[in-house]
Order: structure tokens, then sequence, then C-alpha cells
């Protein structure tokens, strides 16, 4: 057996850059680089392999340097977003704190259920010299590390304590970081004497190698059993969700729903899937939902489900669907999601489901009455969108202001790019989106600090679209210096930074739950009250954005802000437009209910008059069985 003597750090980059997935006659690069920043426990590890490839051309792996392990990882993940889980990038951090930073974007990844390989550097597998800096020393036993606490949070997790053990392990990972039902976050551990001890590795292991990603054929007795039922229905509801769009099926469903005049609602990760203003798009599903989507999701008769997980959000906590008798086909790569709400499951890849459904529902189309009745609620849906976009506030502009600026001036491939406080509401029941690679929200773990980073990761996939990072102040103050790394690597990105000097979201729910807004302000310590409710604290944020690289537009008005927003997109490097809005909105109109419990006793009236209101809405909570 032909052998090369390298180091294990050595052979995991020949092996990454010699990897590539495959989905229908297209290759591309399974792992285009490596995210990492370097400390005692990589630096001479992953971090010397890194430059010998580089200098050497050994191994073509690019190496980008972030500014928090956290944000590389959620840059990481939006680019695996965008490239719709055929590509994915490696993570290297330091052993201790910088390994555990990056916790939060595994979660977030693995819960998104977007592939993201993680290389976080261990103790010393010898134990030479334990406890070594950064350390954690656990009496339950010596093999414990800090590193355990990625088990719980990755799809696949590995602590490579001898260099042979890398050839199953990584051949291990590759399988699940190209499998559409596992992926997720996947761990390898990497002890920092491993990484720079040498090993005769087989030369084979490091033989380019293509990982098929199949497209699952839909059973015919399946399709069979949902077609049967989506043929008796009298209003049938599509929900889209994310496995459409990665897919790549949307213009099967835009078919499908004007073939047989279904209207389609979408979650975040479905929006775009079909054009908002297709005759059968009615929006945004669930407790932030449009009013056309949640008036026909509480008439469906039976909901097909394409590609959804069906989080609270999409079913307002198991509220939106209610018809006595409602019944569920759900067609998703996953048997997991495909049984949800007791359905008739189709499992099977998004595209050709949707082909076989189409088939199978050849001649049938809604009754006119239907298609009346979701053209009426369409056209009020629109009626409430154009109120919110021009509501005439002042003297701070409404952030429904702000995304209608947008929805004008931006393109249709523009990228827009949240996930959390209150903009993803706004967004889900105002963004009309065109393509679904232009709607960019990460809300299945809502991470405040993911915009920026993931700014830079939406960009590299795709540098012919313009990117938006559009985020609130809470958001930019949990992780904003990506855009230094913005700049070092040449990417332009606008930032719309929108300042309403608190928590807007959070406030909104605090207030509806009867907790009076508390601690959701950034305001001096009162005096008098000791609670956090004076004036104004003094923060400059458009000044932090101008001390990291960026150019600065300021904003005080709708119209001010449109021109900032046009300059912007001219601009050739990393700008940030930052405006001032009206904490206390208006915000749209609530169409859909959310759970979130509230005190069953207290001694405040505002607690105890909304648990009135959240006893009364409990009520109409239910299984689907």
């Amino acid at each position: 057996m032909n052998t090369v003597r390298l180091t294990t750090a050595q052979a995991l980059v020949r092996f990454l850059a010699n990897q590539y997935s495959e989905r229908d006659g297209r290759e591309q690069r399974l792992v285009p680089g490596v995210w990492g920043i370097f400390g005692h426990g990589n630096v001479a590890g992953l971090g010397q392999a890194l430059l010998q490839a580089a200098l050497t051309g050994e191994a073509d792996l690019p190496y980008h340097l972030a500014r928090n392990e956290q944000g590389m990882v959620h840059a990481a993940v939006a680019y695996a977003k965008m490239r719709d889980r055929l590509s994915a990038f490696a993570c290297t951090a330091s052993t201790g704190p910088g390994s555990t930073n990056m916790i939060t974007g595994a979660a977030l990844a693995t819960t998104n259920r977007l592939p993201v390989l993680l290389l976080p550097s261990d103790m010393f597998a010898t134990r030479a010299a334990d406890p070594v800096l950064q350390q954690l020393e656990d009496g339950r036993g010596g093999d414990v590390t800090v590193n355990d606490a990625f088990r719980s949070v990755s799809r696949y997790f590995d602590r490579i304590s001898r260099p042979e053990q890398l050839v199953p392990a990584a051949l291990a990972a590759m399988r699940v970081l190209t499998d559409p039902v596992e992926t997720g976050a996947v761990t390898l551990a990497l002890p920092q004497d491993v990484q720079a001890e040498a090993y005769d590795w087989p030369v084979e292991f490091f033989r380019r190698r293509v990982w098929h990603v199949g497209r699952p054929v839909p059973e015919p007795r399946a399709v069979e059993r949902a077609a049967r039922l989506l043929r008796g229905a009298r209003r049938p509801l599509v929900v889209a969700g994310g496995g459409t769009v990665y897919s790549g099926a949307q213009e099967r469903l835009r078919a499908f729903a004007a073939a047989t005049g279904i209207p389609v609602a979408d979650t975040h990760a479905g929006k775009g899937a079909v054009p908002w203003d297709h005759p059968c798009a009615v929006g945004g599903i669930g407790s932030t939902g449009s009013l056309a989507a949640n008036e026909l999701a509480g008439e469906a008769d039976v909901v097909l489900g394409i590609g959804t997980r069906y989080s609270d959000f999409t079913t307002a906590s198991h509220t939106v669907f209610g018809d006595p008798g409602v019944a569920f086909v759900n067609l998703n790569v996953a048997r997991l999601d495909a049984v949800k709400h007791a359905a008739e499951p189709l499992v099977a890849d998004a595209l050709l489901g949707i082909d076989a459904l189409a088939d199978a529902l050849a001649g049938r189309q809604v009754e006119e009455a239907y298609r009346r009745r979701t053209r009426e609620l369409i056209d009020r849906t629109r009626e409430i969108e154009d109120r919110c976009f021009a509501v005439g506030h002042g003297p701070l502009p409404a952030q429904t202001e702000i995304l209608g600026v947008l929805n004008d001036v931006l393109d249709d491939r523009d990228v827009v790019i949240n996930a959390a406080g209150s903009m993803p509401g706004d967004l889900q029941q105002l963004w009309r989106a065109r393509d679904p690679k232009a709607y960019h929200v990460e809300y299945a773990y809502s991470c405040m600090g993911y915009e920026v980073a993931a700014g830079v990761g939406a960009k590299m996939a795709d540098p012919s679209r313009e990117v938006v990072v559009l985020v609130g102040d809470g958001s930019y103050l949990m992780m904003a210096q990506e855009i230094v790394t913005m700049v070092s690597e040449g990417l332009k990105v606008i930032v719309v930074l929108v300042q309403n000097h608190g928590f807007a979201s959070i406030g909104s729910l605090s207030e509806a739950l009867g907790s009076q807004r508390f601690g959701t302000r950034y305001r001096f310590r009162d005096e008098r009250s000791g609670l956090l409710d004076g004036g104004v604290l003094p923060v400059d944020l458009a000044a932090n954005a101008a001390s990291l690289g960026a150019d600065v537009l300021h904003a005080d008005s709708v119209a001010t802000f449109r021109e900032a927003v046009v300059k912007a997109r001219a601009a050739d490097r990393t700008t940030v437009v930052h405006v001032e809005t009206d904490l206390y909105g208006p915000n749209p109109p609530a169409h859909g209910w959310w759970d979130v419990p509230v005190s069953e006793v207290s001694a405040l009236d505002s607690t105890r008059a909304a648990y009135r209101t959240y006893a009364a809405r409990k009520r109409a909570q239910r299984h689907y069985l």
C-alpha cells in the first residue's frame, strides 16, 4: 500500500481539498475553504498545515480570518444556505474558549439543518502535561473536555485521539454533511498534540471523492394516498418550507399552483419559492403571518406541507389550522417531518414529489368560489401592506416604512438578511420576494448576531448579488465585528443599521404579557426607581461601524433613507446606512398567536390582565390528530 507521511492536520487539509458534492450532474467543491482564528491549540497544527498547503500548492484549501468564532460559523452557515446545502465551509478554533465560542453557531446550523464542519481544538490526547492552559478538569473522568458540549448540537461528533482515527471519522463527516436528512453541524474535535503528530497515510485516502446528493423518489402508493386526500379537498392549502428551496423545486411549485389553483403560503425559509405576485401566493403563515395566509389556514380542510418542519411560528402554536377535521399531507425528505400532525407522509425529494403529485392531480382544480375567496384575501392583504409602507409616522419613521423603501429600491435578486428582533415578523408579512435566495431570514434559531456575519457568507456564496444586512441595534451590539472581515476580504455589503435604542420585539412582547417592557430598553439606571428606565444612552453605533472600516451614511427620515440606500447600492465597498426608528412601532397588525406562557399568579395588575387574555387564547390550541 502506498503511503505518505503527514501530520494529522496536514492529512485533514489534503483530504478536505479533494471532496466534492454532486447533484443533477453538477459538481462543486464540498469544502471550499476554512474559516479560522488561531491560538495555541491549532496554530502549530491546522495553522501550519494550511500555511504549507498555500505555499507549496499541495492542497487547494483557502483560509479566511474571522474576528469571532461564533461569527465565522454564522458566515459558513449563510454560505451553505445560499448554496442549497451542497457546499460547506470548515471552521477551526483554538482550545478552550475559542472552540466553545462556536457552540451557538453549531446549534444554529443543526436547528436550520444546514451543513458546517467544525474543527475545535482539544486538550492533549497524551495527557502529558495535565492540566494545560484552558483545560476543564472534570472529576467524573479524565476524558471529558469542554468540547463534549458540542455533542448535543452536532449531527455527528467524534474526537480524534489517534491519527489513524481520522480516516473513518473524516469519511463519516462527509457522509453527514451531504445527507439532506441528517445534515447540520459536524464536529471533529482535534487534540492539539494529535494535530501535529505524524502518520503514514494511505495515498488512497486523498483521492478525489464525489459525494452524490440524491433525490429520494416518492413511493407510488404514498403518492396515491396523498393524491386521494388532495382530490377530495375543497379548501386545500400549500405550506412551502425551506426544503422546497434547497431542492430547487420552486419552478415546479409555481407550475403546480397555477395548474391546480391551490393557494401557497410560505414559511421564512420558503419565502420566494412562489413569487409574491403569483396569483396563488398568499404570503407568510403563522404567528406573524399575513391576513390571507392565516384566514385560508383557518379554513383549510387539507394542508400540503412541502419541506417544512412546522415550527410553532408556522402553526401559530397549533392554532392557525382551525378546521376541526383538517388533514395533512407532508412532502419531506425527512420522515421526522413527514409524519408530523398525523399526516399522510410522502417521504421524497420535494422536486420529485411535486412532479408526482402534479401527475396524480392532472386536471384537478379548486372551485371558482375558492379562487375568488383567495383573490379577495390577497387584495385585502395588499392593502394592509401598502398602509404599513406609507404610515407617515413621526417624528421618527416606523420600521415598516424602512421596509417599504427597501422593497421599492432593491432589485429582485438583492439578498436581504435578518434573523432576530421585530424585523422577522415585519418581513414575513411585508417583504415582497420573487427570488427565494433574495430572502435570507434565519428563523429556526433566530440568533441575535447572525446578520452581519451572515452577510459575509452570503456575499462569498454569490458575489453577483447585492447583499443587504438588515440589523437592529440589539443584534448589532451582539456581533458586529465581522464588518472588519468584509473590509479585509474586499466584500461589498450594505448594512442597514436600524437604531431604536432597545429591543423592540421583546419589549412589545413583554408589554403584551404584562411585564411592562422591563429590561428591554437601552437606558441609564434611574436613581429613584433603581430600574433601567432613565435617559437614553449616548451610544453612537454609526461611529462604531466607521471605526471597523465601513463607509457610513446617515438617514433621519424616509426620504433621506431612500437616498442613502440608492447611494449605498452604487458604492463599491461595504457601506453602513444608519437610521433611527421609533421603538414603539407601529408594526403590522397581528393575524396570529404565539404561545409564550404568562405568570399564572401575580401581584401586578398588568400581568393578571395578560394572563386572562393568555388563558382565552390557549383554549384554541390543539394537537392535529
